[in-house]
């Protein structure tokens, strides 16, 4: 089920990423008209990729502790929660969004400079 999640939730990561990158093509071709390196361009994009799953995973991680906290206390038992599965899916989050991110990235940055300023 978590497996299904993750791929779900990566797919999801590279299609707003792959919007991204058509929205903003015409600023891509002037950052590489100013010399931009593709390096440079691609890493923008995996930060960006990575910074929404990261933040998707902090978001699971409250809404989990939040959650089993308040059926702990309906149910009157107290829930454990362990810091080394919230790393585990904190750095999963992480490589979920390089993992997925990377496609739209590497698109971002082989983007020709002159059709990316002519593209309206």
């Amino acid at each position: 089920m978590a497996g299904i999640s993750l791929l779900v939730g990566g797919i999801g990561i590279m299609n707003i990423m792959l919007v991204s990158v058509t929205e903003r093509t015409r600023e891509i071709g002037i950052r590489k008209a100013l010399g931009a390196k593709p390096r440079d361009i691609l890493t923008q994009f995996l930060v960006e990729s990575v910074v929404l799953s990261v933040g998707g995973g902090v978001l699971g991680i409250a809404l989990g502790l939040g959650l089993a906290r308040s059926v702990g206390n309906l149910l009157g038992i107290s829930p454990v929660f362990s810091p080394g599965s919230m790393l585990l899916a904190f750095g999963f989050s992480a490589m979920v969004g390089v993992f997925f991110g990377y496609y739209p990235a590497l698109r971002a940055a082989r983007l020709d400079p002159v059709e990316s300023l002519r593209y309206e």
